[in-house]
């Protein structure tokens, strides 16, 4: 299974990743073993890529309400679609 970011990631203009190979390695043995990781370790990931974000500016955002209007618009499609196709 291929990761849909691996494209974004590994570019030739701009690469974070210095060793593509390694790195798809490192992909490759992850989904792998995926849903193998405990919820300690999902924590500590989160808490770490949290602080990552936030070291970058990326997180908290600026505008905490941006884009809410287009996500209340999709919440209410999805939801109208799920009362539509449930049976009764």
């Amino acid at each position: 299974m291929r990761s849909p970011y691996l494209p974004l990631l590994v570019n030739e203009n701009w690469s974070m990743i210095k060793n593509p190979t390694k790195f798809k390695e490192f992909e490759k043995s992850f989904l792998k073993n995926k849903g193998n990781v405990t919820h300690e370790q999902a924590l500590k990931l989160f808490t770490a890529m949290w602080a990552e974000a936030h070291t970058l500016g990326i997180l908290p955002p600026k505008d905490p309400l941006e884009g809410i209007a287009v996500d209340i618009r999709i919440a209410k499609v999805l939801n109208s679609c799920l009362k539509n196709s449930s049976p009764e």
